[in-house]
């Protein structure tokens, strides 16, 4: 799954990091997610929370800004992982 992407400003969008492979490796599942949006972007709503992936729908950012999303999810086992998200902003 990708992890750059381009948004454009107005753009109201939802993005998704996915865990399968790794969880299903260790035979486990997401127990909980936090998503931590820089500023300049906007999370709306909290995080969609499935047993493999977490999705967090975002809105704004300036022309040409570039940000990092970090989502950190706890497994049902215990055990704890962080990845990220980057975005750039353009007029599309």
């Amino acid at each position: 799954m990708p992890s750059n992407y381009v948004k454009d400003p107005a753009a109201l969008l939802d993005y998704s990091w996915d865990w399968s492979e790794w969880l299903a490796e260790i035979d486990d599942t997401i127990s909980s997610a936090t998503v931590t949006v820089p500023d300049g972007l906007t999370a709306v709503g909290a995080p969609t929370v499935g047993d493999t992936a977490v999705t967090q729908r975002v809105s704004g950012g300036g022309v040409d800004g570039a940000y990092r999303m970090v989502c950190q999810i706890v497994t049902a086992g215990g055990l704890i992982d962080e990845r990220s998200i980057y975005l750039t902003i353009r007029e599309q």
